[in-house]
Parts: C-alpha cells; sequence; structure tokens
C-alpha cells in the first residue's frame, strides 16, 4: 500500500517539473529570439553581408542651429525731443534710407522762442557786465570805490556767464547752435538730425501730435554691424569657439549662403538648457533686416570618435540599431546613440570596442527580424 503513494507523489513531481522547465525555457528563447536572426549561407551570399568592427578615427561634425538677425543696442537708435514740443513736418516712412547728420523732422513750440530770447538777453547782460567788472577793478585800484562794489560786480559777472553757459546747453538740446543766433534768426522751429547712418524702423508720432520730452518720435537703426543671434543647446557649448565660422541661410532662398563668424558665445542658460551664439555677417547684404530668420550650421574641429559605415546603422521606430554578431551568421540587434554623419561614416558613441558587427546587409537583417516577427 505504501509502494503506490510514494510512486503516485514521484510521477506528481516529474510531472510538475516536466511542464514548468519548458515553459520558463521557451519564455526566455523568446525573449532572446525578439532581438536575434540568423541566415543560412544562402541567404547571407544574397545579401551580400560583410562583418567588421567600429574604426576610430576623426569625422567631421556640422552643428545645425537656428536664429534671427539682430543688432547690437549701438546701433539701434530712438530719436526724441528733451524739451517737448509739436512735430510740424517729416518724410519719414519706415524703411526709409537716412544718412548721419540729414533733416528727418522739423519741431515747433513756442518754448523754443523763449529759450532763444532768454539766451540773447544773457548774452548782452553778461557783455555789459564783463565792461562793468573791469570798469570796478580800475577804480578799485585807485580807492575811488569801495571792496563792496567791486565784489558786487565779480559776483553779477559770475553769475551771469553760469546761466549763460546752462542756455547754450540747452540751446544744444534742440540743435541750436548759440554762437550763430542774434535777435534777426529766432524761430518758432528746430530742425531734428539723425544722427547715425542707415534706415528708418518706426514712426511714432503724425504731423501736429504734441510730443513729451519722454516720447520717441522716430527709431533708426545702422545695419552696418548687424549678427546673427543663434540658439544653442548647453550640450553643444562647449563646441563653440570664438573665430570659427557659420554658415547662414534663409528659408526663402537657402542655396544662398552666407559666411559669418562667431564673436561672442553667452555664458547663461537659461531655463530650457539653451544659450546663445552671436555672429558677425563677414559681408554685409541689404536684402538682411533685423528680426529676419535664418538656419545656420556651425563648422568645429573635427572630432575624434568610434565610426562605422553609414549603411551599418538602422533606423527602426525612432531608434537607431546595429547588428552585433553573437556566432556565425547570427546577430543580436543593439540599440545605439549616434552621433554626426560625415563622407558615408556615422559617428557611434555607445561603446562598441572589440564587436563584430554587420557593416554591410544591416538594413535586410532588419526586415528578416522583424518579417519573422510579425509572421509569428
Amino acid at each position: 500500500m505504501k509502494y503506490p503513494l510514494y510512486l503516485g507523489i514521484i510521477a506528481i513531481a516529474l510531472t510538475f517539473a516536466c511542464n514548468s522547465k519548458p515553459e520558463t525555457q521557451k519564455e526566455v528563447e523568446a525573449t532572446v529570439n525578439e532581438n536575434e536572426v540568423s541566415l543560412t549561407p544562402a541567404q547571407a551570399e544574397h545579401i551580400q553581408l560583410q562583418t567588421g568592427q567600429v574604426a576610430f578615427g576623426e569625422i567631421n561634425e556640422t552643428l545645425k542651429l537656428q536664429g534671427k538677425i539682430d543688432v547690437p543696442p549701438q546701433n539701434l537708435v530712438s530719436v526724441s525731443i528733451p524739451l517737448g514740443g509739436y512735430l510740424k513736418a517729416t518724410k519719414m516712412l519706415p524703411g526709409t534710407q537716412v544718412s548721419k547728420g540729414q533733416v528727418i523732422a522739423v519741431m515747433e513750440d513756442p518754448q523754443y522762442i523763449q529759450l532763444q530770447q532768454d539766451y540773447l538777453n544773457v548774452n548782452n547782460k553778461l557783455s555789459y557786465a564783463t565792461k562793468e567788472l573791469a570798469r570796478q577793478k580800475e577804480l578799485n585800484l585807485s580807492k575811488a570805490n569801495s571792496d563792496k562794489t567791486l565784489q558786487q560786480a565779480e559776483t553779477e559777472y559770475q553769475n551771469l556767464k553760469v546761466e549763460h553757459a546752462a542756455l547754450i546747453e540747452k540751446l544744444k538740446l534742440i540743435n541750436i547752435n548759440a554762437s550763430q543766433l542774434n535777435e534777426g534768426k529766432i524761430s518758432k522751429s528746430v530742425n531734428i538730425y539723425s544722427p547715425i547712418s542707415g534706415y528708418v524702423s518706426k514712426v511714432n508720432v503724425n504731423i501736429g501730435k504734441y510730443v513729451m520730452p519722454s516720447d520717441v518720435i522716430l527709431e533708426l537703426i545702422n545695419p552696418s554691424d548687424i549678427h546673427l543671434n543663434l540658439t544653442i543647446f548647453e550640450k553643444d557649448l562647449p563646441k563653440i569657439g570664438i573665430g570659427q565660422t557659420v554658415i547662414a541661410f534663409t528659408n526663402v532662398k537657402p542655396e544662398v549662403k552666407y559666411e559669418t563668424k562667431v564673436i561672442l558665445v553667452s555664458h547663461n542658460v537659461d531655463e530650457g538648457g539653451s544659450s546663445e551664439v552671436h555672429c558677425h555677417f563677414e559681408k554685409y547684404d541689404k536684402s538682411l533686416v533685423p528680426g529676419m530668420y535664418m538656419n545656420a550650421e556651425l563648422q568645429f574641429a573635427n572630432q575624434k570618435v568610434q565610426f562605422v559605415p553609414e549603411e551599418a546603422v538602422v533606423s527602426f521606430e525612432n531608434k537607431d540599431y546595429v547588428f552585433v554578431q553573437t556566432a556565425v551568421r547570427k546577430f543580436v540587434m543593439q540599440e545605439v546613440q549616434v552621433g554626426e554623419t560625415s563622407a558615408g561614416k556615422t559617428a557611434i558613441t555607445t561603446d562598441l570596442k572589440g564587436k563584430q558587427l554587420a557593416i554591410k546587409g544591416a538594413y535586410s537583417l532588419l526586415m528578416k527580424l522583424k518579417n519573422t516577427g510579425d509572421e509569428e
């Protein structure tokens, strides 16, 4: 009676063991086979399969960037009238070319008349005070007047000199040359001159409008020093250096290339992990205006990397892979991180040193692997 019971227990245990082991092996094999592919000799010959290892050397890299044309602050000028006034005339429109010293607007206001009148009055008083001081000095030498009278003359002279100098500076604010002013040249209008050569970017007021001292009448741009402001990610900052060449082009005319040089690399990184690179155009083109968006390719020094032929890398579902040989005509698909591709060579940042790879026929291996998977 004991033997049948003992034998039954053994039979159940063996049955459980036999059933569980193949299932585990099957799961392992399924996991392995999911990324493994094998070829017959005929298939390997048909796809002209070739294997090899990664090579080490230099590869040309080009960093693709985007940005827009900008101008430095010293090339942007806001024109205003410090004393305020009414805009009498202007022929300026956005885009109008101007030269330094050119009249760009005419202002008028009664206060301009008053300022000129005050200057001429003080100028006359100062002339009289100068003569009076000289006379009082002569009288004082002969003791014909008191020291107090001489001191009063000197004080009056000094006060008028201060007032005279202040009025000259105020007249400069409205572009009036005090040395050329006389009673026959008093005017209610004053000219506004362009401080730079360039073009008008904005016209902010209309004729007849009163302009406050803080108001900007016109905005001017000197485009001779326009530069390209590019956005670069933090990880690429170590690759950038002053003096490097950047080739820029617009979306409208991508065939027209503009050569620029890196003149400044920002040391600030914003919350999005990007920074700025400023480039100077080697040759100015009038068709390039501030605010225009451009694409750019930044050339930097050759990088020492490990690389494989371009066709050894295949893409699948937005990831890059190579096929690593595990046995004769047997490969496993491995995900890799790739860098720049140049002259038929692709840089690989994943360490593949010492591994044998499919350097030709990788795409056929991918097709066979995925087609097999679909069928299963």
